[in-house]
């Protein structure tokens, strides 16, 4: 796994996100805020993190939703265009 300063990674067990301030060899220099707005800083061996998940593919997500909504809108303008069959008694 390559980091970089300023990737976001957690530890593999959980926690709260962390950020890469520096790579040396299979040591990675990590800040993070503490629950009560402490910053920490821990120099962690590489092996016990992993990239965290971004938040665009939540973004993705609500995009791929609204595109859904606009095409069910588009469906329904449709139908209003159709003229409408009158029924036979």
């Amino acid at each position: 796994m390559d980091l970089k300063p300023g990737d976001v990674v957690t530890l593999k067990s959980g926690g709260h996100p962390l950020t890469v301030v520096e790579v040396n060899g299979d040591s990675v220099l990590c800040l993070w805020m503490g629950g009560e707005g402490d910053l920490f800083r821990e120099t962690l061996p590489l092996a016990v993190l992993e990239l965290a998940e971004t938040e665009d593919s939540e973004d993705e997500t609500e995009d791929e939703t609204d595109e859904d909504e606009d095409e069910a809108e588009d469906d329904e303008d449709e139908d209003e265009d159709e003229p409408k069959k009158k029924k036979r008694a």
